[in-house]
């Protein structure tokens, strides 16, 4: 779990950068992705009902069923709640880059994040775009360090296929994160042959399996989205292992997203076993995930374990509390009941970078795992200052 800023892009992949003015604090803030050819793709955007401008011409363009062949992305401002020039800036946008690479607007995904509330400074971006081609690369560091906000450093994974088609992704993501999607982006490239009908349909299990399974905050963003493209220049590859290792370079980048919380100083992951569906093991997990009281007690490495009976208590999903079993880092704490243990040693062992809890429901044979941080006061200091 950890990012490799030396990788390349797969084949058929060029990305760039640069410093548009639209962070005051003079970073990059413009960049985007181009392929040689078009590209199959999934896509799922957030459901919230104040979605920006941009999620909702990416859930257009994904309806129509149409290629695509570029993505464009600004840093700085979410360009969300601003109403019909907000909309209109963000075709003008890929308008823009469509025409400077030579292919059409529809061709051209954009995502935007930062500030809600504030128009894009036009000028600026625009501008910008004119000058992205010259920075065209193969490398993926540029891209993934111009799409943070608050984060804290790039995050990107990986994975190669048997035939040698590679899967490349990267992903911004540190505060207002929560299911449905999980502010973050997470975008994916590679060079395998898939088809997109597969694509799409395999997708929304693998986003509920990893991105809507992070909670920092219990907020969920107007602007979260992730997609995936597949040029296919490497060729044809076996759906299922495809399948498989989209999945892990996706989880892999959940975890860099939960473990980067803003404030954090640790992950937090809760593994539920036991359930009666995976939907219901999934809720119990993030409904832990999510607690402030659970996630205040990670921080103080207090072994609180009745936090956790708590938060599967009100998630919703089945239990039997006289089967249910519940660790701490690998130590047994309840089993239908109160258990002995070196409460002293097991806080000692939360001192580590991840903590895990497992919770065994009694009710049937499905799992799912969420992750989330623990809640510090540096959290409370990074928000309260955001705008000002």
């Amino acid at each position: 779990m950890t990012s490799d800023l030396s990788l390349s892009l797969p084949q058929g992949f060029r990305a760039a950068a640069l410093a548009a003015g639209i962070k005051p604090s003079g970073r990059t803030d413009l960049s985007g992705v181009v392929a040689d050819r078009d590209c199959a793709w999934a896509f799922a955007g957030t459901r919230s009902t104040t979605a920006a401008a941009c999620v909702i011409r990416n859930r257009d363009l994904y309806a129509s069923g149409a290629p695509v062949r570029a993505l464009l992305v600004n840093a700085g401002n979410a360009n969300a709640a601003t109403g019909e020039r907000g909309a209109a800036d963000n075709a003008d946008m890929a308008g823009a880059f469509g025409s400077v690479l030579g292919v059409s607007e529809a061709a051209v995904l954009t995502a935007s994040t930062g500030i809600i509330g504030h128009l894009l400074p036009m000028d600026r971006v625009l501008g910008g775009i004119e000058h992205l081609p010259d920075e065209l690369s193969a490398e993926a560091a540029p891209f993934a360090a111009a799409i943070m906000t608050t984060d804290t450093h790039p995050k990107t994974a990986h994975a190669t296929l048997r035939t040698g088609a590679r899967i490349v992704g990267t992903a911004k993501g540190s505060g207002m994160i929560h299911p449905d999607m999980a502010t973050m982006f997470a975008f994916a490239f590679t060079d395998a042959r898939v088809d997109q009908d597969a694509l799409r349909a395999a997708f929304p299990g693998i986003v509920a399996r990893t991105f809507n399974a992070v909670t920092v905050d219990g907020d969920t963003s107007t602007n979260d989205m992730t997609a995936v493209l597949a040029s296919g220049q490497a060729g044809e590859v076996d759906l299922g292992e495809f399948l498989s290792a989209l999945e892990g370079v996706m989880r892999d980048l959940a975890r860099q997203i939960a473990a980067d919380g803003e404030g954090a100083t640790k992950l937090l992951t809760v593994r539920v076993t036991g359930a009666r569906t995976e939907a219901e093991a999934l809720t119990a997990a993030r409904t832990c995930c999510v607690s402030p009281l659970l996630k205040s007690a990670v921080h103080g490495n207090d072994p609180n374990w009745g936090r956790v009976i708590m938060a599967v208590g009100r998630s919703g999903a089945a239990v039997n509390v006289s089967g249910m079993r519940v660790s701490v880092q690998g130590e047994p704490v309840f089993a239908g009941g109160p258990l002995a243990y070196d409460a002293a040693a097991v806080s000692g062992r939360m001192k580590a970078p991840e903590v895990v809890f497992d919770v065994h429901l009694g009710v049937g044979d499905a799992a799912g795992e969420a992750w989330g941080c623990d809640l510090s006061a540096e959290y409370v200091s990074i928000n309260a200052e955001y705008t000002t």
